[in-house]
C-alpha cells in the first residue's frame, strides 16, 4: 500500500495567494496610473490648473510691483495669496478648483468599468476583490500628489525668476506644508467620487451628484451657515448683542463642515505668518503677545486639527466606497 507522501508546507495554491495579491494590487495600480497620466481629463485639468496658476502668478507680481521689496517680509509667501486687480490668487483657485481634480479621477472608477464589462473580468483574476477599489484609490490618491507637487515647483521657479529673490528656510516650509494640505483635500473629493461611482450605475449621474456637492459646500454652505445662526440666535433687537457670540460660534461650526471652508482656514494660516490665532479672538488671547510672525511650528499646530479632520474625511469616504464595493454583486 502506497501512501501519499506527506506535505511539508502549505499547498502551492496558498502559497501563491499572498504573493498574486500582492503582485494584482500592484499590477492593477500601475494600469490605473499609467490610464490617468494618459487620458485627455488629466491633461485638460492639468492644462486648466497650470493657465490658472500662470494667471494669478502675473497678477500677484504686478500688485507687488509697486511694493517695497527690501521692507517686505515673506515676499515669495506673498505670490500664492496675493491678488491681482481682475484675477484671484493663486490660494483661491486651489481652494476652488481642487475639489475638480479629485471629481474628474473618481466619478467613474468603478461605473465605468461596470458598463464597459471589464469589472467582472477584473474580478475573476486571481487577486483579491478589495485590491480593485484599492488600487483605484491609490492611483487618484498618486496622482494628485504628483499634480501638486508639479504646481508646486513651477510656482516656485517662476516666482524666483520674477521676482529674483529666493525663498528662505521658513517659506520652503510653509510651502511644502501647503502643498501637502492641498494634496489632502483634493483626496478627500477623490474620495467622495469613488463613493457615487460605487453607488451609481450611470458615471454621468456620480459626476453631476458630486458636483452638485462640490458647488454647495464651496459656494452656498456659508449662506445656510449664517441663515441658521440667524434663525437661531438673532443678532437684532434687544438680545442681539447677548446673542453674538453664540451665533458666530454656530456659523463658524456649520461652515467648517465644509472641506472648502477648513481648507481655506488652514491655507490662510499657514501662507500667511501674520495670523496667530482661528476663531474667535479675544483681548485676553491678545495681551501680552509678541508683535511677530509666528513661526511654522506653531502655524503647523494651529492647523493640525484641521489637517486631521481633512485625513479623517478622505479615509471615511474611501471606507464607505469600500464597504460599498464589498457587498456589491458583480454580474456577467
Amino acid at each position: 500500500m502506497v501512501r501519499p507522501a506527506a506535505s511539508s508546507g502549505p499547498s502551492s495554491t496558498e502559497s501563491r495567494c499572498p504573493a498574486s495579491n500582492g503582485a494584482g494590487l500592484y499590477a492593477l495600480y500601475r494600469k490605473e496610473l499609467a490610464d490617468h497620466l494618459t487620458s485627455n481629463r488629466f491633461f485638460l485639468v492639468s492644462a486648466l490648473l497650470l493657465i490658472v496658476s500662470a494667471a494669478s502668478l502675473g497678477g500677484a507680481v504686478s500688485s507687488l510691483g509697486g511694493s517695497s521689496v527690501d521692507s517686505s517680509e515673506f515676499l515669495f509667501l506673498k505670490l500664492f495669496t496675493t491678488s491681482g486687480n481682475s484675477i484671484y490668487s493663486f490660494a483661491t483657485f486651489i481652494a476652488f478648483l481642487g475639489p475638480l481634480v479629485g471629481i474628474t479621477l473618481g466619478f467613474d472608477a468603478i461605473n465605468n468599468e461596470r458598463s464597459q464589462g471589464t469589472l467582472n473580468r477584473l474580478a475573476a483574476q486571481p487577486i483579491y476583490r478589495d485590491s480593485i477599489i484599492n488600487a483605484k484609490f491609490l492611483a487618484g490618491a498618486t496622482v494628485i500628489l504628483m499634480l501638486t507637487l508639479t504646481l508646486g515647483l513651477f510656482m516656485s521657479g517662476a516666482g524666483l525668476l520674477l521676482i529674483g529673490i529666493p525663498p528662505s528656510g521658513e517659506e520652503v516650509c510653509r510651502i511644502i506644508a501647503y502643498f501637502l494640505l492641498s494634496a489632502v483635500y483634493m483626496s478627500v473629493w477623490l474620495a467622495l467620487a469613488i463613493i457615487f461611482s460605487v453607488v451609481c450605475k450611470h458615471a454621468a449621474t456620480a459626476a453631476l451628484a458630486s458636483i452638485s456637492i462640490w458647488l454647495f459646500l464651496s459656494l452656498f454652505m456659508s449662506l445656510v451657515a449664517s441663515g441658521i445662526s440667524n434663525v437661531l440666535f438673532p443678532v437684532e433687537g434687544i438680545e442681539g448683542y447677548g446673542n453674538m457670540m453664540k451665533n458666530y460660534e454656530l456659523d463658524l461650526a456649520l461652515n467648517r463642515i465644509s472641506p472648502y471652508y477648513l481648507f481655506t482656514e488652514a491655507a490662510t494660516t499657514i501662507l500667511n505668518p501674520s495670523v496667530r490665532s482661528i476663531g474667535i479672538v479675544t483681548m485676553s488671547s491678545v495681551s501680552g503677545a509678541i508683535d511677530a510672525p509666528l513661526p511654522f511650528g506653531q502655524s503647523l499646530l494651529l492647523i493640525w486639527p484641521h489637517l486631521v479632520v481633512m485625513i479623517a474625511l478622505a479615509a471615511a469616504g474611501f471606507a464607505i466606497a469600500y464597504v460599498s464595493f464589498m457587498r456589491q454583486e458583480i454580474r456577467a
